[in-house]
């Protein structure tokens, strides 16, 4: 006999039953050749039973048939007693697959609900798309489909979280040379952690919505650029390292950005990650941004004449009165000499953390503080 596919779906004891009639056999015949008590036969047709892989190789050798054809109809009668109700499941799985939704609902991004319907919309607001189908945009330039396509849905949750923070932000026109003057007024503040906390303050007089949003674990963001308009621009930190020096060349690179339009425009967002890093490969705007954040920190020329007169004898001593001379923190000295001689334990102590000071007056989300 040859294996059968129902076009409806029908308990194997209806087809077992069949198979009994052409051949004029008893239940109790069946039960003597199969080597089973008849209240099995009985139960398989009134398909209170079900069909075994034992019960199914049994069958298959007194009918002729596959065990595979006995188990099959099986699993499609049990699947067919089962409904997927709005096919919930499904939709779950592509949410969960687009986007990283266990992460967004605990840091309150999305607010969780039963409802399938309800969360895909609470997800199309934030990401403002029409569809969980449509590929979100971060900037009003919305001609290019896929802007954000080279991006991981880490990096772009972070974005848009970014983003909704900024637009609330209300800060005066931008103005290229207010922000020039504020990279000026910036570097008074490198002489000590605290003053971090006048950075906001200074960017958001210049035009510039400066937000802190602590990173997805996994993302690997430092920072980016981007536009709200033509006018509006946004730079977008996570201060993923707490040092001193890092945040100051990160806040620099980003910083250059602006000042150089990256990120306007169909270009999309500057995505920053591993700043300051120079495998040969990295764009000019790139290698731009950071030669500023490098300049900023400590100025090059100065830098080198160091290094030409003390090395290799880098003492702490000699460090310190080198940072004092040049008016920044000696964490900014040594995040450069780190750089240079690639002794990243070197003088570590000295790169002290700043986040505490600066998120005093910062616009900020996470870090045990996730709002809404």
């Amino acid at each position: 006999m040859s294996a059968r596919m129902p076009v409806e779906v029908f308990p194997p004891g209806e087809f077992l039953r069949e198979e009994l009639e052409a051949r004029d056999w008893s239940q109790q015949e069946l039960a003597d050749i199969l080597g089973r008590p008849p209240r099995l036969i009985s139960e398989l047709i009134s398909g209170k039973r079900a069909v075994t892989p034992e019960t199914a190789r049994g069958l298959a050798d007194a009918f002729g048939t596959s065990a595979e054809f006995w188990m099959n109809l099986e699993s499609q009668y049990q699947l067919s007693k089962v409904t997927s109700v709005d096919n919930q499941v499904a939709r779950k799985a592509r949410l969960y697959g687009k986007f990283p939704v266990r992460d967004m609902l605990r840091r309150r991004w999305v607010h969780a609900s039963e409802n399938i319907d309800v969360l895909e919309q609470r997800f199309c607001e934030f990401f403002n798309i029409s569809t969980p189908e449509a590929e979100p945009v971060l900037t009003h330039y919305a001609k290019k489909t896929h802007e954000c396509m080279d991006v991981t849905p880490l990096q772009l949750a972070w974005l848009f979280r970014v983003r909704s923070m900024a637009e609330r932000q209300i800060v005066p026109a931008y103005s290229p040379a207010k922000l020039r003057l504020a990279v000026e007024r910036l570097s008074t503040l490198l002489l000590a952690p605290e003053e971090t906390r006048h950075v906001p303050q200074i960017l958001s007089e210049a035009g510039v919505r400066l937000v802190f949003v602590e990173p997805i674990a996994g993302s690997k963001l430092d920072g980016a650029c981007f536009w709200l308009s033509d006018q509006k621009p946004v730079i977008g930190m996570t201060l993923r390292f707490d040092r001193i020096d890092n945040f100051w060349f990160v806040l620099r690179h980003e910083i250059e950005h602006v000042l150089q339009g990256d990120g306007r425009g169909e270009d999309g967002p500057v995505i920053d990650a591993d700043v300051g890093s120079d495998d040969g490969s990295i764009s000019d705007s790139e290698r731009l941004a950071n030669s500023a954040g490098a300049e900023f920190c400590v100025p090059s020329t100065q830098l080198e004449n160091f290094i030409a007169r003390v090395q290799p004898y880098f003492s702490e001593q000699k460090v310190l009165a080198f940072a004092q001379r040049i008016q920044v923190h000696p964490g900014l000295v040594v995040g450069q000499l780190q750089r240079k001689l690639n002794r990243h334990d070197f003088l570590r102590k000295h790169q002290v953390k700043v986040r505490s000071h600066l998120l005093t007056a910062a616009d900020f989300d996470g870090w045990g503080s996730f709002s809404d």
